[in-house]
């Protein structure tokens, strides 16, 4: 009988094909008592499915390291493998095995249960879903344990399409999707923001997340679509609406050839204005990726994924070998790199940080207060771009900024990078720009520090959006009044815009927002003139942009800017 399904679309696209059920190992586990006798055998059992466990964490992370493979990939699993080795999952449960003379499986979930529950209580949202990193953890335990398949396999006819339906995925889990022909997924679980959500939109798979019950409703070959735009999942469709589905995958599949087309065409709308259209990257592997869609540069190279998934810190030469690939790659084109922005979700072993240490890590000790808190780390890093900018056309941007002061401090110790460099004889860029990111509310209402010190900026929508509604938008119960569209983010974004034209100043948006299609008429009618965004993205907003007229834009933007109805804003961006 066919029925559907509704979630939270995270993934654009369409999937059509036969359902893969991936089982719900905490869903399958019996308690039994064992002999006092057994208790050694028992905890041998469990340290030997922990060691199969971390040997195929070590796999999946080479894997995550591959060409091709998302560079957010690496750092998940690395999250997976610091839980496993926690003496609250390794340990715990040998002791609950002596205590109660239980079986390994039944001990392993009792503690999970136990840290879920502790994890409920956390009042930051993002730390809170990390709950389910532990779930997925104790998942791959309790395969090992019950003897069943630790990776996923496909079952039928090796033509079909499959489509994975979880009650939740890891990281180490969707690695595999690239080299098993995996159309799609669906979980009960996710969010947004949830890692397989991360995953699936890197891998471009169209994904349904946040479907609370299709795992024990969908049987193994049922017939599936995935709409990954709707957030829809149909089971066992009827022919007209299978026949329909089919259809508009081929007009998305036309359109997304088409698309190819345009990867030598210039960015300019149809009154002759030029648009930059540049690249967020992690990692020097993902140039690639900018080299594939033409870029005008990278806007963004997130630098924390040098640090991440490692037990030292990335000395000054790994630095520099890694700013110098990329501004080498990119022969003269813009390579703005970030200084570290480490703190919130993003932590790393090898400086000994853990953000569950914060009352409130995003308002913490994170980004650029973190580097001028740890002035050696900061002053290598600072070191290794000014190396690299000898090599290529390099600009350094500067997370966080609030403060006058942060400003100063971080040109101060720039200037002593430099003077270091200078006595050792190593050549640089005398001239390397310096720009700051505009994040935070009070940077965008006070910008006159910024145009006076400061070469250019960037404006990072997604924290500037959340920290302005005060909205966690990793936190189900409230995500959905994250809203880019909220009359004070346009008002902030256009005056940070339009401020920065008056002094002249390049400004740049690289948020998620510069990476939607739909929104693109809205920031060129703002006056945008440069793009950053997941390279995947490019190809789509180039289109908006050579079909855009700028003049009749700005006009129609600026009536949207005086509207305080989010529903007629809506409206009005969408007739764009």
């Amino acid at each position: 009988m066919p029925f559907s399904l509704h979630g939270l679309a995270v993934s654009q696209g369409i999937a059509i094909g036969r359902a893969h059920l991936i089982s719900h190992a905490t869903f399958e586990v019996a308690h039994y008592t064992i002999r006092e006798r057994d208790v050694g055998q028992e905890i041998e059992r469990f340290e030997a499915a922990l060691a199969a466990v971390r040997n195929d964490l070590t796999v999946l992370h080479a894997d995550a390291l591959a060409p091709g493979a998302p560079s957010e990939l690496s750092a998940l699993v690395h999250v997976h493998a610091m839980f496993l080795d926690d003496p609250m999952l390794a340990e715990t449960p040998k002791e609950l095995i002596r205590a109660r003379l239980c079986n390994a499986e039944w001990a392993l979930v009792q503690q999970m249960q136990q840290l879920a529950a502790q994890f409920d209580e956390i009042d930051d949202s993002y730390l809170r879903e990390r709950k389910h990193d532990i779930v997925q953890v104790v998942e791959r335990v309790l395969r090992v344990l019950l003897g069943k398949s630790r990776r996923l396999t496909r079952k039928g006819n090796d033509k079909d399409e499959l489509i994975v339906v979880a009650h939740d995925l890891s990281p180490a889990d969707t690695i595999q999707f690239k080299n098993l022909k995996i159309a799609g997924f669906v979980t009960d679980l996710g969010g947004a923001t949830s890692h397989t959500a991360i995953v699936a939109r890197s891998l471009a798979i169209p994904a349904v997340v946040g479907l609370h019950h299709a795992r024990p409703l969908i049987n193994e070959n049922d017939q599936l679509i995935v709409d990954g735009t709707r957030g829809v999942l149909m089971v066992n469709p009827d022919a007209r609406v299978l026949e329909e589905y089919r259809l508009r995958k081929r007009e998305l599949e036309l359109v997304r050839s088409k698309l190819k087309r345009l990867k030598t065409a210039r960015a300019t709308t149809l009154d002759n204005i030029d648009v930059s259209l540049q690249a967020n990257i992690e990692l020097p592997q993902d140039i690639a990726q900018v080299k594939e869609v033409s870029a005008d540069g990278v806007g963004l190279f997130r630098t924390e994924f040098l640090f991440m998934n490692r037990d030292t810190l990335p000395t000054e030469e790994e630095q520099f070998e890694a700013y110098k690939a990329v501004a080498k790659a990119l022969a003269g084109k813009p390579v703005t790199i970030r200084t570290l922005d480490i703190g919130a979700d993003k932590t790393a072993r090898a400086i000994g940080q853990s953000s569950r240490q914060a009352p409130n890590p995003a308002l913490g000790l994170r980004a650029i207060r973190y580097c001028l808190a740890e002035p050696q780390i900061f002053l290598a890093q600072l070191r290794a771009m000014l190396r690299a900018s000898h090599f290529g056309k390099i600009q350094i941007l500067v997370p966080m900024l609030a403060h006058q002061h942060e400003i100063e401090q971080t040109l101060a110790m720039i200037e002593v990078a430099k003077q270091q460099l200078r006595e050792k004889r190593i050549k640089f860029d005398e001239n390397v720009p310096v720009g700051g990111m505009i994040e935070i509310p009070a940077a965008a209402l006070a910008l006159g520090p910024f145009l006076k010190r400061l070469q250019f900026l960037s404006i990072g929508t997604n924290d500037l959006i959340q920290y302005t509604l005060a909205i966690d938008r990793t936190d189900e119960s409230v995500s959905h009044l994250y809203d880019p569209l909220h009359p004070a983010v346009l008002r902030l974004l256009a005056m940070v815009i339009q401020t920065a034209h008056k002094a002249e100043m390049p400004v740049a948006v690289c948020g998620e927002l510069a990476g939607d299609p739909k929104l693109c008429r809205l920031l060129l009618g703002m006056g945008l003139r440069q793009f950053s965004m997941h390279p995947s993205q490019l190809l789509e907003v180039k289109q908006q942009i050579v079909m855009a007229d700028t003049e009749q834009l700005e006009a129609k933007v600026a009536r949207i800017l005086r509207c305080d109805d989010p529903e007629r804003i809506r409206e009005q961006v969408e007739r764009l």
